[in-house]
Protein backbone atom coordinates (compact mmCIF):
# COMPACT_ATOMS: atom_id res chain seq x y z
CA UNK A 1 0.00 0.00 0.00
CA UNK A 2 2.85 2.36 0.80
CA UNK A 3 4.40 1.70 -2.61
CA UNK A 4 1.11 2.48 -4.33
CA UNK A 5 0.73 5.70 -2.38
CA UNK A 6 4.28 6.81 -3.21
CA UNK A 7 3.76 5.97 -6.88
CA UNK A 8 0.52 7.97 -6.85
CA UNK A 9 2.31 10.96 -5.32
CA UNK A 10 5.13 10.72 -7.86
CA UNK A 11 2.71 10.62 -10.78
CA UNK A 12 0.73 13.45 -9.22
CA UNK A 13 3.85 15.62 -9.12
CA UNK A 14 4.32 15.07 -12.86
CA UNK A 15 0.66 15.86 -13.53
CA UNK A 16 0.81 19.07 -11.51
CA UNK A 17 4.06 20.33 -13.04
CA UNK A 18 2.24 22.91 -15.19
CA UNK A 19 3.24 26.54 -15.19
CA UNK A 20 -0.10 28.29 -15.40
CA UNK A 21 -3.37 27.98 -13.54
CA UNK A 22 -5.26 26.50 -16.46
CA UNK A 23 -3.05 23.43 -16.64
CA UNK A 24 -3.41 22.99 -12.88
CA UNK A 25 -7.20 23.02 -13.19
CA UNK A 26 -7.01 20.46 -15.99
CA UNK A 27 -4.70 18.25 -13.94
CA UNK A 28 -6.95 18.44 -10.89
CA UNK A 29 -9.95 17.65 -13.09
CA UNK A 30 -8.28 14.51 -14.44
CA UNK A 31 -7.36 13.31 -10.96
CA UNK A 32 -10.83 14.11 -9.60
CA UNK A 33 -12.52 12.31 -12.51
CA UNK A 34 -10.37 9.22 -12.00
CA UNK A 35 -10.87 9.08 -8.24
CA UNK A 36 -14.59 9.84 -8.55
CA UNK A 37 -15.18 7.12 -11.12
CA UNK A 38 -13.17 4.65 -9.09
CA UNK A 39 -15.16 5.32 -5.94
CA UNK A 40 -18.46 5.23 -7.82
CA UNK A 41 -17.58 1.91 -9.45
CA UNK A 42 -16.47 0.49 -6.10
CA UNK A 43 -19.66 1.56 -4.37
CA UNK A 44 -21.80 0.29 -7.25
CA UNK A 45 -20.05 -3.08 -7.24
CA UNK A 46 -20.51 -3.47 -3.49
CA UNK A 47 -24.19 -2.54 -3.79
CA UNK A 48 -24.74 -4.94 -6.66
CA UNK A 49 -23.05 -7.73 -4.74
CA UNK A 50 -25.26 -7.18 -1.71
CA UNK A 51 -28.35 -7.03 -3.92
CA UNK A 52 -27.51 -10.29 -5.69
CA UNK A 53 -26.66 -12.03 -2.41
CA UNK A 54 -29.94 -10.96 -0.84
CA UNK A 55 -31.89 -12.13 -3.90
CA UNK A 56 -30.17 -15.51 -3.90
CA UNK A 57 -30.82 -15.91 -0.17
CA UNK A 58 -34.46 -14.96 -0.62
CA UNK A 59 -34.90 -17.39 -3.49
CA UNK A 60 -33.26 -20.17 -1.46
CA UNK A 61 -35.69 -19.56 1.42
CA UNK A 62 -38.78 -19.36 -0.77
CA UNK A 63 -38.31 -20.65 -4.33
CA UNK A 64 -41.86 -19.69 -5.26
CA UNK A 65 -40.99 -15.98 -5.08
CA UNK A 66 -37.94 -16.30 -7.32
CA UNK A 67 -39.53 -14.46 -10.26
CA UNK A 68 -40.71 -11.51 -8.18
CA UNK A 69 -37.36 -11.28 -6.42
CA UNK A 70 -35.47 -11.30 -9.72
CA UNK A 71 -37.67 -8.52 -11.09
CA UNK A 72 -37.10 -6.42 -7.99
CA UNK A 73 -33.37 -7.18 -8.13
CA UNK A 74 -33.08 -5.99 -11.74
CA UNK A 75 -34.86 -2.74 -10.87
CA UNK A 76 -32.51 -2.23 -7.92
CA UNK A 77 -29.46 -3.00 -10.10
CA UNK A 78 -30.62 -0.45 -12.67
CA UNK A 79 -30.91 2.21 -9.97
CA UNK A 80 -27.47 1.37 -8.60
CA UNK A 81 -25.93 1.50 -12.06
CA UNK A 82 -27.64 4.83 -12.74
CA UNK A 83 -25.64 6.40 -9.92
CA UNK A 84 -22.39 5.22 -11.53
CA UNK A 85 -23.51 6.59 -14.89
CA UNK A 86 -24.29 9.97 -13.28
CA UNK A 87 -20.74 10.02 -11.94
CA UNK A 88 -19.43 9.21 -15.40
CA UNK A 89 -21.39 12.12 -16.89
CA UNK A 90 -20.06 14.53 -14.27
CA UNK A 91 -16.51 13.28 -14.87
CA UNK A 92 -16.87 13.77 -18.63
CA UNK A 93 -18.18 17.29 -18.07
CA UNK A 94 -15.21 18.04 -15.81
CA UNK A 95 -12.81 16.71 -18.44
CA UNK A 96 -14.21 18.08 -21.70
CA UNK A 97 -16.51 21.00 -20.83
CA UNK A 98 -14.75 22.17 -17.71
CA UNK A 99 -16.81 24.96 -16.14
CA UNK A 100 -13.78 26.14 -14.12
CA UNK A 101 -11.83 27.19 -17.20
CA UNK A 102 -12.85 30.74 -17.88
Amino acid sequence: MKKFFLLFLALGAVAFAGEDGESMIKAYSVVAAGVGLGLAALGGAIGMGHTAAATIAGTARNPGLGGKLMTTMFIALAMIEAQVIYTLVIALIALYANPFLG
